[in-house]
């Protein structure tokens, strides 16, 4: 079965490295492209058995599942475009959250997955979030939970919680790595300790709590009732936290919600 990859962006990458490094696909199975050719031979550089394409349409003819890894408003185009040489056997998984599995299925005949992953999936770690069109056989569903689980936790979400579980899972490492950042350079700033120091204690630290968790070791709020004795020095941060942090993932969460309104109203223009 050969997977073809169609851009080689960010997250197209993280997927292709990820897939080669778990050895859920060989090199010799891997198929992809991009706008921008040079990128697609840069990963072929570092993994010579992959295939390049010349464009799209050779990606789709060489490949039975194709990861659709571009922008949402270039998306509609491109299958437009690639018509032609859809099958019904076909499997086409598309990584952008604002296109529903609904409106893909309206624009090509064969069966259709969305599977919306996080930068956590290069680590082979992570979720990734899934939703399977209704035209998908048992088999298509067995392959793609067979290959998403060998570099993640595949999370099978309705269409009402899409943006919420992309905001928790693939937008969450950006938001926590700026406040991790953001508690690094305070501790540069009012203390003598070294940036080099303070990263390495915070990168410890993160990667510590996510090993507690990940064993069932703690929840999260036993955790924290385990380290914050009640009149100690943890207490005394957590309530500047309790204090400061009110209502801001409540706003985060509404500026995310906001923008992915705006990206989805914009696709309906281009889907029927």
């Amino acid at each position: 079965m050969n997977i073809g990859v169609i851009g080689t962006g960010n997250m197209g990458t993280i997927l292709i490295e990820a897939f080669l490094d778990s050895s859920a696909v060989k090199e010799n199975e891997l198929v992809i492209t991009n706008r921008t050719l040079a990128k697609a031979f840069a990963i072929q550089h570092t993994y010579p058995g992959i295939t390049v394409a010349a464009d799209a349409a050779e990606v789709v003819k060489q490949s039975d599942v194709i990861f659709l890894c571009i922008k949402p408003l270039d998306i509609h185009p491109l299958l437009q475009q690639l018509n032609p040489y859809w099958t019904q056997e076909h499997c086409l998984v598309s990584i952008t959250s604002p296109i529903s599995v609904e409106q893909l299925e309206a624009a090509v005949p064969c069966q259709v997955v969305r599977a919306i992953p996080s930068i956590a999936n290069r680590a082979l770690s992570g979720s990734i979030l899934v939703t399977f069109g209704s035209r998908c056989s048992t088999d298509c569903r067995q392959t793609i939970d067979d290959l998403l689980r060998r570099i993640a936790s595949p999370v099978y979400i309705d269409e009402a919680i899409t943006r919420v579980a992309s905001d928790i899972s693939s937008c969450g490492p950006a938001f926590f790595s700026y406040l991790l950042q953001r508690f690094i350079d305070a501790a540069t700033s009012k203390t003598a300790i070294t940036k080099e120091q303070a990263t390495m204690l915070a990168t410890d630290m993160i990667i510590g709590l996510g090993e507690l968790l990940k064993r069932n070791l703690y929840t999260l709020p036993t955790l924290q009732e385990k380290v914050c004795v009640k009149g100690g020095i943890t207490g005394e941060g957590i309530a500047v936290l309790e204090q400061r942090m009110n209502g801001v993932f409540e706003e985060v969460l509404a500026k995310t919600h906001e923008k992915f309104k705006e990206d989805v109203e914009k696709v309906k223009q281009q889907f029927p």
